[in-house]
Parts: C-alpha cells; structure tokens; sequence
C-alpha cells in the first residue's frame, strides 16, 4: 500500500495539507470500517499505521490479535517517536 494512494483513495488529494477537516474526520472513519473489514495482516498493519501517522491510531489490544503483530506495532511507534525527536 502506497501512501500516497492511500490519501488519495480516503481523503481525495494526496496533499494532506488539502484535506479540510470534515474530509479527514470522514476519511478517517472511512478507514477504521476497512481496517475492521480487512482481512489480510499486511493490510491491516498498513492501515493502522497510516491511522497512527494521522494521529488516530486503534488500540493495540483491540487492532492486533497476534502478539507478534502488537509487537510490530509497538516498533512502528518507537521508530516514529524516534525519527520525531522523541
């Protein structure tokens, strides 16, 4: 999954700086409905992910059922953290 096709396909512009409000608070809800409905891991970690950057990631707990798929998750926002500064 590309980044960029994945804002384009839930918010319509791959400019996340084009994005009003309304449109990203539907997008993102338009991506929570595919993330529950996605059954492939890969995609679902990719639509996590992409919901973590936009700051509204699932719960782990809730999101991930396998371990070692929490585990990658916790990775994922350790690298962010990291590449932020944190």
């Amino acid at each position: 999954m590309d980044f960029d096709d994945q804002l384009q396909r839930y918010f319509g512009t791959a400019d996340l700086s084009a994005i009003q409000p309304e449109t990203m608070e539907a997008g993102i809800e338009h991506m929570r409905v595919d993330f529950g409905l996605e059954q492939d891991r890969g995609r679902r970690f990719a639509l996590w992910t992409v919901l973590y950057m936009l700051g509204s990631p699932l719960d782990l707990d809730s999101a991930f059922e396998d371990e070692a798929d929490r585990n990658s998750a916790r990775d994922f926002m350790d690298m962010m953290d990291r590449v932020q500064g944190g």
